[in-house]
Parts: C-alpha cells; structure tokens; sequence
C-alpha cells in the first residue's frame, strides 16, 4: 500500500489542468492496454474542474465508460443532481453516448436505486469487485469523500459495491455511494483540493494519527495510487513536511 503522492500547484487553474492531464492520460493509456477506460466521478470542485478541461482532450470518447462514486437521489431537474451538472457541462461538448454514462434512477427508492446502479456495473465488471481505472474523488470540510461521513456505519460496509444512505448528514439525506472495498481497488483514486478553507482538513487527512482516520483518509489503494493534487493554499499546512 503506497503512501499518497502530493502534487502541488500555483493556482486553481494548474490544479484543474493537472487533474484533467492525469485523467486523459490514464484513458489513453488504459485503452491503448485494454480497449476501454473506466472512470468514477464526483460533484463539487472536481467536475467544475474536469468539466473544465476535459472537452478540450484528444481520447477516444466511445471507450469511456464512467460512473458516479456517489450520486444524490434527486430528479434530473434539480440543481443538486450530479448527473445534470455533466451532462450540461461535459456530455454536451464531447463526443460521449449516454450509454456510456451511466445515470442513478432516482424515480426508485434509495436501496432500489443503488441495487439497479449496481447492476449497471456489473454491465462492465461481471464479476468480483470492481476495479476503476480511476476514480476523481471529492473531499467535505469534514474529512468525508463519496457519500462516506465520520462515524456512519457505511465505513464498515463490505458487501455491497454501491451502498445506499438515507440519512445523509449533508443535503439531501437520500444517496448512492460506492464503497471502501471498491474505492480501494481502485488502479488510481484522485482528489483535487484549493483554496485556504481546505488546509486543515487536509493536514487532517495526510498527517492525522488518529485511530480512527477521517473517511478521505481511508482511501487507500491496496494495489494502486491514491493522488493529492492541492493549490499552494490547500497544502499551506502541509509545506513543513515538503
């Protein structure tokens, strides 16, 4: 198990352009091997960011297939549906089927939800656990990534693939999440910070010494890398350790 590797940018717009450089070159390079790149995304930061710079790559679109490492269960109409800010703001722009995007049905209930987005998986990875050629992960001021919170017992689940939570403790309470056991079969689990507010929670993550480590902190490929890419005000903590 590999120590997280930390690249440090001078601004947002280096932090956007290192996240999306990684990605574009481990599609190229995964459907060079492979025929097929497969990839979990975020909300937040990171889809501003790869919505960003994605467009503008040279890759072979109808080899993607990405997925969602945790989605709100809300209609497609609502400003907080993950799905709605990529199809507005990447699938409009390349050229990607949306079959091979795969949406939640939030017309289901939240464990129906997650069992069918599963089986939308299982599309790609018939059998045993899944392993993502990347996955973009966000970070929430309280240490937590997918829809994995301190303290939830999703922490310890270990069957499933995708989880459903009803009792989210960020708006809205109802979601879809992957899992520990996925997230860390990941090849490569990437997390792309900025900003001065994210500097603590950060150190938290990469220097905390806890016994129980914060959600992030336990994104932690078992045969794979897990990458840090943080503005200079992010890291501002972490400098005394560079």
């Amino acid at each position: 198990m590999a120590a997280p590797i930390l690249n440090i940018g001078a601004s947002e717009a280096e932090v956007s352009a290192q996240l999306c450089d990684l990605v574009i070159s481990k599609a190229n390079a995964a459907i060079k091997e492979r025929g097929i790149f497969t990839f979990g995304v975020s909300g937040g930061s990171a889809a501003k960011f790869l919505c960003n710079g994605l467009p503008q790559a040279s890759t072979d679109w109808s080899k993607w297939r990405i997925f969602f490492c945790d989605e709100r269960l809300v209609p497609f109409s609502d400003p907080e549906c993950t799905y709605a800010f990529y199809k507005a703001n990447l699938m409009s722009k390349v050229p990607i089927s949306e079959d091979y995007f795969f949406a939640l049905n939030s017309e289901l209930p939240v464990a129906e939800a997650a069992a069918d987005y599963e089986n939308k998986v299982r599309s790609v990875f018939p059998e045993g656990i899944p392993r993502f050629d990347v996955l973009s992960l966000g970070m929430g001021p309280d240490g937590h990534t997918c829809s994995l919170f301190p303290g939830h017992p999703l922490l310890k689940e270990a069957s499933k693939i995708y989880a459903p939570i009803s009792d989210s403790p960020k708006p809205p309470p109802q979601r879809v999440t992957l899992t520990y056991p996925v997230i860390n079969n990941a090849a490569c689990c990437v997390f792309a910070s900025c900003g001065a507010s994210k500097a603590d929670i950060v150190q938290q993550v990469l220097e905390g010494k806890s016994d129980e480590p914060l959600p992030a902190a336990r994104v932690r490929p078992t045969n794979g890398e897990v990458i840090w890419i943080l503005d200079k005000a992010a890291a501002g903590k972490l400098q005394a350790a560079l």
